[in-house]
C-alpha cells in the first residue's frame, strides 16, 4: 500500500458527479487543487451521458433549468455557447391514449371522457372541503390537491411503478419537496393564464448541452485539471480511514485490480451514498449508527436504449407510461432533446426506462432479454414498430432514487447526528444527503460546502432546495394586524376560487348537457321553441342536438366557473378589506402619531 504525503492543505473529493465535480471546480476558483475520486470510467455521476455507436444516451433527461444564480452562472461560465434553449414537451400514457402534461383543457377532456372529467372535478371539490387533516403520506398529500379520482388516475400505478411501494408507505414529504407547488388549481388555472410564478414541474422551455449534460461534466473535469487540480478515474473508494471525529485518508482500489493505495488529506467532501460512507469507515462508526445507515433504502433503474431506423417518431422529449400492463414507466426521444445525440438524422434514438431494484429479476435480466422486452413493450404502446428497431444496449443506474419509506426519517437523522460530529468532513449531493434533488441542487449543495471550508460559513446542506429563499421575507404587518388576519382567517374561511369555480362549472355543464339531452331525445316543443335555442345568441353555435348538448356542457361549465370564481374572490375581497381598511387607517394614524412626537 503506497501512502502520500499531505501538503498545508489537501482536500479530497470523492464522487465525480455533479456535486463533487461542482464542489472541486468551486475549490480551484479559491486556489486550491482538489483530488476527485470517481469510480466509474466517465464523470458525471447520475447527469453522466453514455455513447453506443456515436448515438448519446442521457441518464434521465436532464433539464438544465434552475433559480439558484450560482448554478446558472457556472453552467454557462463552462459552456458558453454549446446550450439549447429546447421547447418541452411531455406527455402521459393512460388507458391507451396520450395527455399532454401539463394539462391543456380540450386534450383532458377529450382524452378522459365528459364524464370522467366531471367526477374528477367533483372529487377535487370534495377533498378541497373535506381534506384529510394529516398528511403523512404521499396518497394523502396528492389526494389533498388533487382528489382521490385523479390520484388513482394519474398517480397511483406511476408513483408505486417508480418507487417499488404502495403510495401509502411513500411519505409526503418526497411530493412536498418535488411537486410542493404544483397542485390541480395551478395546473387549471396554467391552462388559461400565465402564472406570475414559474413552477419548475410546468415550464415550458429549457437549456439543454448539444450533447447531453455529460458534455457539461467532462468540461468541468477538463477545467479542474487544467487548474492544477486531479479527477482519478476507475477509483473506487472501499475504506474511510478516520482518527476520533477526524477523516484521514480514504483507501481505494484502482481499476478494480491491482494493489490498494491511500489517499491523504486534510480536509474531504463526499457525495457517495451516505450508507455506503458510513459502512465504508474504519475504525466503524458505532452500532446503532451502522443499523441506521442499512436501513436507508434506494430504488435503482436501468434505460434500454433503442435504435430506430425512423427519422421521426413522435414530438415528445420524454413521455410517461402509467399504463400497468407495461412494466416500462418512461421513455426518452434523446433527438427531441438535442439533434446532436444522434449522428445520423435518418434514426432515431430512444431510452425507455425501468424502475427496479439490484439483484431483483429486471436488474438481473440479461442486457439481450432487457433489449427483446423493450422492443416489444414499445411495440404494444404504438410508438414503434418492432421491424424498424435495428439496435439496442443497456445501462444499469444503481442508487438512483433516496426512497422515503415510512422509517427513513428516523434512520437518517441517526446517520446525520453522527456525520455532523465529524470535523473534516461534508456530505453532498443526492445521495450524500438521501435527498431527492435535481441536478441544480446537487450542484448548489457543493457551492455551499466550499464556502462553509473556504469562508467559514455555516450553511446547513442537509435543508438546502434549489427552490429555497435563503432570506425570510420580511413583512410590514405589525403583530397585532398578522394576528388579526390570522383571526380573519380562523372564523371566515378563504373560499378556494378554482374549487368553487370548478364546482359551479361541473354543476352549470352537467345541467345543460342534461336539460339538452332531454329536450333532444324528447322532442319538447316547449323546451326548444323558443326555449334553450335562444341561448344561441349567446352561446354561438349552440342548437338543441346531440353535439349542442356537449357544447352547452362546454359553455355551462365555462360560465358556472367564471360565475364561482368571481363570487369566492368577491366574497374574499369584501371580508379581507372590511378588516384591512380599519388597520389601514389605524396604522397611519399610528404613523402620524409617532411623526408628530418626534418633531
Amino acid at each position: 500500500m503506497s501512502q502520500t504525503l499531505t501538503e498545508e492543505k489537501r482536500v479530497v473529493v470523492i464522487g465525480g458527479g455533479p456535486a463533487g465535480l461542482t464542489a472541486a471546480y468551486e475549490l480551484t476558483r479559491h486556489g486550491e487543487e482538489p483530488v476527485v475520486l470517481e469510480q466509474r470510467e466517465i464523470v458525471g455521476g447520475l447527469s453522466r451521458t453514455e455513447s453506443y455507436r456515436n448515438f448519446h444516451f442521457d441518464m434521465g433527461g436532464h433539464r438544465f433549468f434552475t433559480k439558484s444564480h450560482e448554478v446558472n452562472r457556472m453552467w454557462h461560465e463552462v459552456l458558453t455557447d454549446d446550450f439549447l434553449k429546447r421547447p418541452r414537451l411531455s406527455r402521459i400514457f393512460y388507458n391507451s391514449r396520450f395527455f399532454n402534461y401539463p394539462l391543456k383543457p380540450l386534450n383532458a377532456l377529450w382524452g378522459l371522457g365528459m364524464v370522467e372529467s366531471v367526477l374528477i372535478m367533483i372529487s377535487y371539490v370534495r377533498w378541497k372541503l373535506f381534506p384529510y387533516k394529516v398528511e403523512e403520506t404521499f396518497e394523502q398529500w396528492v389526494t389533498n390537491r388533487f382528489g382521490r379520482r385523479l390520484f388513482l388516475t394519474f398517480f397511483k400505478t406511476y408513483t408505486e411503478k417508480v418507487w417499488g411501494i404502495s403510495c401509502t408507505e411513500l411519505k409526503a414529504e418526497w411530493a412536498a419537496q418535488r411537486i410542493k407547488d404544483l397542485s390541480l388549481k395551478s395546473a387549471l388555472m396554467s391552462m388559461f393564464f400565465k402564472p406570475k410564478t414559474t413552477i419548475k414541474t410546468l415550464i415550458e422551455q429549457f437549456e439543454y448541452p448539444r450533447r447531453g449534460p455529460g458534455m457539461m461534466w467532462t468540461k468541468v473535469k477538463d477545467m479542474i485539471e487544467e487548474r492544477g487540480g486531479e479527477v482519478r478515474l476507475q477509483s473506487n473508494v472501499v475504506k474511510i480511514q478516520r482518527t476520533g471525529q477526524r477523516i484521514d485518508g480514504v483507501v481505494i482500489s484502482r481499476n478494480g485490480v491491482g494493489s490498494l493505495e491511500e489517499v491523504v488529506g486534510t480536509d474531504f467532501i463526499s457525495s457517495m451514498p451516505i450508507n455506503e460512507f458510513v459502512k465504508k469507515l474504519e475504525p466503524p462508526a458505532p452500532d446503532h449508527v451502522l443499523e441506521a445507515a442499512k436501513s436507508l433504502k434506494y430504488r435503482d433503474f436501468l434505460t434500454v436504449c433503442l435504435i430506430i431506423d425512423k427519422k421521426e417518431l413522435f414530438p415528445d422529449n420524454w413521455i410517461y407510461i402509467h399504463d400497468p400492463s407495461v412494466l416500462v414507466g418512461r421513455i426518452q426521444n434523446f433527438k427531441n432533446w438535442s439533434p446532436d445525440m444522434v449522428p445520423d438524422q435518418s434514426k432515431t434514438s430512444l431510452g425507455l426506462e425501468y424502475f427496479c431494484t439490484v439483484g431483483d429479476s429486471l436488474w438481473t435480466k440479461t442486457d439481450a432479454d432487457l433489449v427483446e422486452l423493450a422492443k416489444v413493450e414499445l411495440g404494444r404502446i404504438g410508438l414503434a414498430k418492432i421491424e424498424d428497431i435495428e439496435d439496442g444496449c443497456v445501462f444499469r443506474v444503481p442508487y438512483s432514487y433516496p426512497i422515503y419509506d415510512a422509517d427513513y426519517r428516523e434512520h437518517l437523522d441517526v446517520v446525520r447526528g453522527f456525520v455532523d460530529s465529524l470535523e473534516n468532513f461534508q456530505t453532498i449531493g443526492r445521495n450524500g444527503l438521501h435527498r431527492y434533488n435535481n441536478q441544480d441542487h446537487a450542484m448548489l449543495t457543493g457551492i455551499l460546502a466550499v464556502k462553509n471550508m473556504m469562508l467559514g460559513e455555516q450553511n446547513d446542506l442537509w435543508n438546502v432546495n434549489s427552490d429555497q429563499e435563503y432570506h425570510e421575507e420580511t413583512t410590514e404587518e405589525s403583530e397585532t394586524e398578522q394576528l388579526t388576519l390570522e383571526a380573519l382567517a380562523a372564523v371566515f374561511r378563504k373560499l378556494d376560487r378554482a374549487a368553487l369555480g370548478v364546482a359551479g362549472g361541473a354543476a352549470c355543464g352537467l345541467a345543460m348537457l342534461l336539460v339538452t339531452l332531454f329536450a333532444t331525445l324528447t322532442h319538447s316543443a316547449s323546451l326548444q321553441s323558443p326555449g334553450l335555442n335562444v341561448l344561441g345568441n349567446y352561446f354561438p353555435g349552440y342548437r338543441v342536438s346531440l353535439f349542442g348538448s356537449l357544447l352547452g356542457m362546454t359553455y355551462g361549465f365555462a360560465t358556472g366557473f367564471l360565475l364561482g370564481w368571481l363570487f369566492a374572490f368577491t366574497r374574499n375581497t369584501v371580508l379581507f378589506l372590511s378588516v384591512a381598511i380599519p388597520l389601514k387607517r389605524a396604522r397611519v394614524m399610528r404613523i402620524l402619531r409617532q411623526f408628530m412626537q418626534y418633531v
